[in-house]
């Protein structure tokens, strides 16, 4: 019988799934504002970096199936080019309380890192432009910071060009 991975106190799904995969990353915690426009551009202005390598998790539904798409903060999803990656004909963000019960996070905490199920999952392209990006830890004022290609290869994630600036 497999062993199940110790829950480090103050640990995440995320951070959880890391540390068992044996993944580098390093952990930025901050202090998230309730009243911020925008988690992600909080994020980036709070670690101090750009927000083209900061990127935000999205749900969408392409075909009736929930899909995740990790796009920058700097931009917006493209779901026509979503769907395409996905070789589905129509996508439309998913409800946000579907997006929250799929994933067992919550809104502006939405980690493509250890969901409560594997969704198909999508990283934009510009992802690899970078040696390392940052995305949700699981918990609103968490990022976690890793190799683009540990995140595509930890969540099984196509790369396409998903993002529109």
């Amino acid at each position: 019988m497999a062993k199940k991975p110790k829950k480090q106190p103050g640990g995440t799904p995320a951070t959880v799934a890391l540390t068992a995969a044996g993944t580098a990353y390093t952990l930025h915690a901050y202090e998230h504002d309730p009243a911020a426009a925008s988690y992600g551009e909080e994020a980036a202005t709070a670690l101090g970096v750009t927000p083209d390598r900061v990127f935000k998790t999205l749900l969408a539904e392409v075909d009736g199936e929930l899909t995740v798409a990790v796009v920058p903060v700097s931009g917006s999803l493209d779901l026509k080019a979503l769907a395409a990656a996905v070789g589905g004909k129509r996508a439309g963000m998913a409800d946000p309380a579907a997006a929250e019960r799929a994933t067992g996070y919550v809104r502006g905490g939405i980690s493509p890192l250890g969901q409560r199920r594997r969704l198909r999952t999508v990283l934009d392209a510009s992802a690899s432009a970078h040696p390392t990006i940052c995305v949700s830890a699981g918990r609103r004022g968490l990022e976690v910071e890793l190799a683009p290609g540990d995140l595509a290869g930890l969540t099984a994630a196509a790369m396409a060009p998903i993002g529109r600036a």
